[in-house]
């Protein structure tokens, strides 16, 4: 895969990322749901932390500024570091599989890395109310906006039996996470470089055995 499909496939991950989180922002108050089918809904929340949540001032003696702040400096370096990763795998003719899944990854981390660094500027707070985008009163800072999920699969919702120990009159549901398109994205591409492992690296270890016979034929 040559560069102009690899960056044809993250300008179209992200237009539909972010318009599909902008046109939530601005169309949906927080915590609104819209039924689509009853094991698909449109759930709009915002994740100031990182993935399902979580913050690392629950783990560190830090504020939830500063945690929020170095969690978006390190998603930065880690969206360089996968721009070069793909950069590295282009030029050096690796496989199509593995030029696609990173295109994926890279295209997702950049698509929430967007709402960290510049969503906290652009819109006001959507609690009890629409956002709207451009406001004079935007609801943070550079580096401090929260990332808009919006994508709710509760295939299952229901209640343990009675008869079950423990569990017996609980609610159960099955699959709680909400996500985005860009969470879509990175796991697609994360996926596909663990089922399609020998294919996305089979470039790379054939050129390693080539190497490796070169070698030990001029010892």
């Amino acid at each position: 895969m040559n560069i102009k499909k690899s960056v044809l496939i993250i300008i179209l991950v992200l237009l539909v990322d972010q318009l599909s989180k902008i046109y939530i922002k601005t169309h949906f108050v927080l915590g609104d749901s819209y039924v689509v089918f009853d094991w698909f809904k449109i759930h709009f929340i915002e994740n100031s932390g990182a993935a399902w949540g979580a913050k690392l001032n629950d783990f560190l003696p830090i504020s939830e500024h500063t945690a929020k702040l170095i969690l978006t400096v390190f998603r930065l370096f880690a969206v360089a570091g996968i721009g070069y990763w793909l950069y590295d795998s282009i030029k050096k003719q690796f496989s199509g599989t593995l030029v696609f899944a990173v295109s994926l990854i890279f295209a997702g981390a950049l698509g929430n890395i967007i709402d960290s660094v510049f969503y906290g500027m652009l819109f006001n707070e959507s609690i009890g109310q629409v956002a709207t985008i451009f406001s004079d009163e935007p609801y943070g800072g550079w580096f401090f906006g929260k990332v808009v999920d919006m994508l709710y699969f509760p295939m299952i919702d229901t209640t343990w039996p009675n008869w079950i120990p423990y569990l017996g009159g609980k609610s159960f549901s099955f699959f709680d996470p909400v996500f985005n398109i860009a969470d879509m994205s990175i796991s697609t591409g994360v996926g596909i470089l663990l089922v399609f492992n020998k294919k996305a690296f089979a470039h790379k270890k054939e050129d390693d055995a080539i190497e490796e016979n070169q070698d030990t034929g001029n010892e």
